[in-house]
């Protein structure tokens, strides 16, 4: 019997079936490897564990869980200064949209300016506060620049030459919605006049929209991580 189903939506179906099924599979092998971990395993290796489960379970839609199991082990990866795993964390927070995920974004962007994370990592994040954003709001202006601002300082080669064409993307998209920007002559004149070109001025507007976001239900004291900032 032949179906009346179009064959590029049946074979998109099949796909997707494919990919829950390895998702699951890949599900069942952390949680394996997670309890076979002998208990003087090192932490950073359970908590490793833990955020693969969370990421496992996002995949699958089952994002009340996967808050839980992520929730678990932001605060090993702040405590013991691993920030690439904590912004990661931050991120699958957010995206379990949970009644706090927006909380934890700024959690994350605040981690991935700060601390030395990995420079698409932390563009990934601006970008989240960017799509959060209201079009007329300066908020995301601040994050495009800063998502800029990232890709110049912790990338070089090739990857800076590509995040920096992703970053400059963000700033044309963000210039358009918020005021009509169209061309680059537009766009140099709107920039100096939202003050985006020193980022004396537009770091510091940058925590002030974390410090809207947050509302003072931070979940980690900044100014002792802020004593932890390397000196280069």
């Amino acid at each position: 019997m032949q179906s009346d189903q179009p064959k590029g939506v049946a074979a998109e179906q099949a796909f997707d079936i494919l990919e829950t099924e390895d998702t699951r599979s890949l599900l069942a092998k952390h949680q394996t490897e997670l309890s076979e971990l002998p208990a003087d395993a090192p932490e950073f290796e359970r908590s490793r564990l833990k955020l693969e489960i969370a990421s496992d379970l996002l995949a699958l839609e089952q994002k009340e869980q996967a808050w839980h199991q992520a929730k678990a082990c932001l605060s090993f990866f702040v405590d013991e200064q691993h920030w690439q795993q904590a912004v990661e964390t931050c991120d699958v927070l957010y995206q379990c949209e949970q009644e706090d995920s927006v909380l934890a974004l700024a959690h994350g962007v605040w981690l991935g300016v700060t601390f030395p994370v990995a420079p698409e990592t932390t563009i990934a994040m601006l970008q989240h506060i960017v799509d959060e954003t209201p079009a007329d709001s300066d908020g995301a202006a601040v994050a495009a620049i800063t998502a800029h601002y990232i890709a110049d300082l912790r990338s070089s080669g090739e990857k800076r030459d590509s995040l920096l064409f992703l970053a400059t993307q963000i700033i044309a998209q963000v210039a358009k919605r918020h005021s009509q920007v169209n061309d680059q002559e537009m766009l140099e004149f709107w920039m100096e006049r939202l003050e985006l070109k020193d980022p004396a001025v537009f770091l510091p507007r940058l925590a002030k929209v974390l410090d809207i976001i947050v509302a003072d239900r931070w979940w980690f004291d900044r100014n002792k991580l802020r004593r932890l900032i390397p000196d280069n």
